[in-house]
């Protein structure tokens, strides 16, 4: 078995992978949430969170960092909707700094600075082939960039791509 230390990271982005654009009616409310309470800083799409995804997320056997705008914000608004410990949480580079090719994203190249080499699973919903063909010449450790519906948000589909990869990666 792997040790934690050498399991690979799993950056998570908030928008889109946990709070999916589409229709919320498929998504159970998180506890304490219904249409009549207003909802934590004002944001009435924090009523798509999955209150067990959290769970899912954790029995990937993976240490979680947020990799979001959210930041901090995910820590406190975030994780006690799904069950989530304080994670860590990857602190972003001014706007402009560190461009890199057209297409590449903006959070690339940090999450790979912060894995330093450590194996990592990315996921969000504004991943593109710029991005995977950058990780795949830039980072000496296996890696996978799942991008994931912005409409759905993750899924059992989703959950299953990670398991697998996760299995067959080390």
């Amino acid at each position: 078995m792997t040790s934690a230390a050498k399991r690979p990271l799993l950056f998570l982005d908030v928008d889109g992978p946990l709070i999916p654009f589409g229709s919320s009616s498929g998504h159970a409310r998180a506890p304490g949430a219904d249409a009549s309470t207003p909802v934590d800083k004002g944001n009435p799409l924090l009523t798509r969170l999955d209150p067990t995804i959290g769970a899912r997320l954790m029995a990937l056997g993976c240490p979680l960092v947020w990799a979001s705008t959210w930041m901090e914000e995910a820590n406190e608004v975030v994780a006690p909707r799904i069950g989530l410990p304080l994670l860590p949480v990857v602190e972003w580079p001014d706007v402009g700094a560190g461009e890199g090719p057209r297409g590449l994203h903006w959070k690339t190249r940090p999450l790979v600075e912060w894995a330093d080499g450590r194996p990592f699973i990315w996921v969000d919903d504004e991943i593109s082939g710029m991005d995977r063909q950058w990780v795949a010449a830039g980072h000496p450790g296996p890696s996978l960039l799942h991008r994931v519906d912005p409409v759905k948000g993750l899924t059992d589909a989703d959950f299953s791509i990670l398991a697998t990869w996760l299995c067959t990666a080390l």
